[in-house]
């Protein structure tokens, strides 16, 4: 019998120097995938470094985490760039955080885009194949992490990508399938047990429930909890043992 296996994620490195908290310390212990904001939305070369040598340290794969150029607005504008100035802020901020985990000792497994990038990638294929792009010509051989039935899983396939389907333990979904707006209420979700139940429910039955009520289909192949999320540490252990109870085993996507 072939035992289930998904990959626990959280997005980190989302602050400045020395501080390196949004999470970061507390999820670490309990992840298997760590997605680096790569200083365009937040994290500077201080922060991504010494977030980098944390996640090496507990032995969490490392993942590039880029988005629009938008710190005021911590990525989440919906910018409108061109398919090259899309794929070249790619190349840039993966090359920057694969340097900074190299002099580090480890190397760079995926990539997840953030913000505004994510869940424009997520409807639009034009984008979505500019961030493909840009990916595969730094290194093909990187995984690239999106939402579960997106257009940006369709594009790193046909960009020959190795390709994690993602679901997210702690934001709404719309009955669309995409994520509810942050703008709306009851996007987020910080109910770690609500968030435990949507998770086995996700991974188990490949189902979730949208805000309208409707029950859709998703691939669970990487689940996210954001480093921001109020509790994010606590959510993150009662998700890994939530999941190792139901007999599903945690490892990095490969």
């Amino acid at each position: 019998m072939t035992t289930l296996r998904v990959d626990l994620n959280c997005d980190i490195g989302e602050s400045l120097g020395s501080d390196v908290s949004s999470g970061s310390a507390g999820v670490l212990t309990s992840i298997t995938s760590a997605n680096i904001a790569c200083g365009f939305h937040a994290g500077d070369p201080t922060a991504m470094r010494r977030t980098a040598r944390l996640a090496i340290k507990f032995g969490v794969a490392v993942g590039a985490h880029p988005s629009f150029p938008d710190k005021a607005g911590f990525g989440r504008l919906e910018l409108q760039k061109s398919s090259e100035d899309v794929e070249n802020l790619v190349v840039y901020q993966v090359a920057a955080l694969a340097g900074i985990v190299a002099a580090e000792g480890g190397y760079l497994t995926h990539v997840k885009p953030h913000g505004a990038l994510y869940n424009m990638a997520a409807r639009d294929r034009k984008l979505a194949d500019a961030v493909a792009r840009g990916v595969a010509l730094f290194n093909p051989k990187l995984i690239l992490v999106g939402l579960s039935g997106s257009c940006l899983v369709n594009a790193g396939c046909d960009a020959g990508l190795s390709v994690a389907a993602e679901v997210f333990a702690d934001r709404a979904y719309e009955r669309t399938g995409i994520l509810r707006s942050r703008s709306l209420p009851g996007s987020v979700i910080d109910d770690s047990t609500a968030i435990v139940e949507r998770v086995l429910q996700m991974v188990h039955d490949r189902t979730v429930l949208a805000v309208t009520g409707e029950l859709i289909e998703v691939n669970a192949e990487t689940i996210c909890v954001h480093g921001d999320t109020p509790g994010a540490g606590q959510i993150a252990v009662a998700i890994r043992e939530g999941l190792e109870k139901s007999g599903v085993a945690l490892a990095a996507p490969r």
